[in-house]
This record gives C-alpha cells, structure tokens and sequence, in this order.
C-alpha cells in the first residue's frame, strides 16, 4: 500500500475502472496523491509474459501439445505400414481437401504436414484451444485467485486482453507443433523434394516449404473464433471444468450443424464451415475466395464475441 495511504478494510467484490476496491483493501492501491497512477506499458508487457509463463508450465497444456504432436507421428506411422508392402493409400476426398493429402505422403513427406492439420483442425486443435480457452477466467475464479489478480493496478480490460492474447499464442504454438511434428516425421519415413500442387504444376521444395508456414498461420488463424467463444465462455462461470466443457459441447454441436445438409443456409455462418480451405493455397494460381470469408468469418466471431465477453467481465461482481 503506498506510504501515507487511508484506504478502509472493508469490502467482498471487487470493482474495477483501472484500480483495485475491495479485497481488503481500498482505492489507495497504487494511487498517487492525484488519483490513480497509470499502468505503465511494461507492467502491462509483463502481465502478458507473466500469464504466457503460466500457461505454457500447466501439466494440462504441455499434455494438449504432447497428444497433438502425437498425431502427426501416429498417420505417418499408418500410412508407412499401409505403403510398406508396394499399396497406396484411398485418395480421399475431392479438390484434394482433408484426406486427398494423404494419397501424396508417399511421395512427398512434405504432405504429411497438410495431412495432419488437415487431420486436427476438425477436431483436435478447437478442443485444446477451447481448453485453454474456457479456463482462462473461469480457472482462475475456481482457484480464488481472480479477485487478487485486479488488485494490481491491471484493469479488467488489460487481463481480459493479456488472457485473450495467451490464448491466441497457444493456438500459434499448437499448430507449428503440429506442423514441425509431421514436418519432421515426413521427413523421416518419406522422400522430399519438389511439390505437386492440386493444379497439378510443380514446385520446388522451398516454395513447398513456404506455403506449408502460409497454411499453419491460417490454420492458427482460423482457431480465433473459438478462442474468443471459450473467453466468452469463461466469463460465465467460476468454474474452470464447467467452462471448459461448455466450450467443446458448443464447438462439437456447431461442427454437427456444419454437416447436416437441410440446414445449409446456415452453414456459412459457421466459424467451422471454411476451415478447409487452407487446402486452396496448395493450388497454382491459390484460391482467395474461401480463405478470405474463412478470416473474415473469424474476425466477426472474435469482435462479436470478445465485446461480449469485455461487456460481461467489465460488469461481474468477483467474489474469489
């Protein structure tokens, strides 16, 4: 408490316009003598890695990346033992979405890192971003330690931000490991070297290499729509289980909407619905037309959700 402070005792909640009340202690916690002090740009900077640190040391989250990187490892191994006696793999879908990668892994291990984010992004990567997600809030109210996180001069909007952007850095951090992953295991069981694009045009292994970053930064992208519902989410709740599971039921519902043909007219407005089209940078000349609504689509899934969850947590009452 700053020296010559006569803040009260009192008070069970917790509000906040950019100071701390309550939690035992008053208005004077980190005010000067003309009101509240400012939040200098580095404090706030390590509120950010502080929160970063966290995440990334959780047993749950280093046990999400371990599975995820699994993944890539396990259809490597499969599809190895599938080839191994001279046969080929299905050639799955049509315009060389999802599994159609797999029929190239033999050739190009390079295709190994579509074919597993192709694999994951369904499925997989929402879950453990929809994990962290709906415990960003809800964990730390569970925990007790929500209330002691606005007494230092954060502000609700700044820990709502540092929590989306960890959520944010995770969903980065998940797809490259499962890009490096299978990147590294293609590498292993499958021959490299010059690319066949969908069009059927080649190129080389460095431009291969190129667009196969391009596509995991879309892939990241694509999963900000769910991040920004799992805040949202997390703000509902003080439970940290009860937040998470709301997350994965409602991403799991959405993806079962997305797939049942007499509601199509909806479809568009599903955040998962163009997750697929990362596959079109994989054509020569690559189709903008999808990838641009899947980021426009995920841009209003994040504003509309976020503002909800700003609106929500700006307004709620912290009691632990």
């Amino acid at each position: 408490m700053a020296k010559g402070s006569n803040a009260p005792t009192g008070g069970s909640t917790v509000k906040d316009g950019g100071t701390a009340k309550g939690v035992g202690v008053g208005p004077g916690v980190g005010a000067g003598a003309g009101g509240a002090r400012a939040v200098s740009p580095l404090w706030a900077l390590g509120l950010l890695r502080s929160e970063l640190a966290v995440t990334f040391r959780r047993w749950r989250t280093l046990a999400l990346l371990a599975v995820l990187a699994a993944v890539p490892v396990l259809v490597g191994i499969a599809v190895k033992i599938e080839t191994s006696d001279g046969g080929s793999v299905g050639a799955g879908g049509p315009d060389g979405e999802g599994p159609a990668f797999i029929a190239q892994v033999t050739n190009n291990g390079l295709f190994l890192v579509f074919t597993a984010l192709a694999a994951t992004l369904p499925f997989f990567l929402p879950m453990a971003v929809g994990v962290v997600a709906g415990d960003s809030i809800a964990g730390e109210a569970s925990a007790g330690t929500l209330r002691y996180l606005l007494v230092a001069p954060a502000g609700r909007t700044r820990l709502l931000l540092a929590k989306y952007a960890t959520t944010l850095a995770f969903c980065v951090v998940a797809t490259l490991v499962v890009a490096v992953s299978a990147l590294a295991v293609g590498a292993l069981l499958f021959p490299l070297g010059e690319v066949t694009t969908i069009s059927g045009t080649r190129i080389s292994f460095s431009e291969g290499l190129l667009r196969a970053l391009l596509i995991a930064l879309v892939v990241a992208a694509s999963l900000i729509g769910v991040a920004a519902l799992g805040l949202f989410v997390s703000t509902l709740t003080s439970s940290g289980i009860a937040a998470m599971a709301t997350t994965v039921g409602l991403l799991i519902t959405v993806q079962i909407v997305d797939q049942i043909p007499q509601l199509h007219a909806v479809h568009p407005y599903l955040f998962p619905h163009y997750w697929l089209s990362f596959a079109d940078l994989m054509r020569d000349p690559v189709y903008w037309d999808d990838l641009v609504k899947n980021l426009g689509l995920q841009a209003l899934y994040a504003s509309v959700f976020g503002s909800a969850a700003w609106a929500r947590f700006g307004a709620k009452d912290i009691a632990s």
